[in-house]
């Protein structure tokens, strides 16, 4: 059973910028893939950004161009930079990775407010 354990949320003004840390109990290059999702209470959790083991991403059109994930392959790290950030963005954010199941994290608070 592979371990993710999410960190970095927290209450940020509009505007702000938030850097989320995945922690993985594998090298994070043994995955298929890995995402961020989240999910507003209420709502369905959504994908918002995605990586292959290749290294392709795709992002949710409401984050284009604000988040970007990333790796680190010496940390066994899953990363998501979130900039220029919106009240909408608020929401609970999970950690995804696909090796030989799914795997999730138990999430991390992001609250947008001023």
């Amino acid at each position: 059973q592979v371990q993710l354990v999410e960190s970095g949320g927290g209450l940020v003004q509009p505007g702000g910028s938030l850097r989320l840390s995945c922690a993985a109990s594998r090298g994070v290059f043994s995955f298929n893939s890995m995402a961020w999702y989240r999910q507003d209470p209420g709502k369905e959790r959504e994908l918002v950004a995605r990586i292959t083991r290749g290294g392709i991403t795709n992002y949710a059109d409401s984050v284009k161009g604000r988040f970007t994930i990333s790796r680190d392959y010496a940390k066994n790290t899953l990363y998501l930079q979130m900039n220029s950030l919106k009240p909408e963005d608020t929401a609970v954010y999970y950690c995804y990775a696909n090796y030989d199941m799914d795997s999730w994290g138990k999430g991390t608070l992001v609250t947008i407010s001023s």
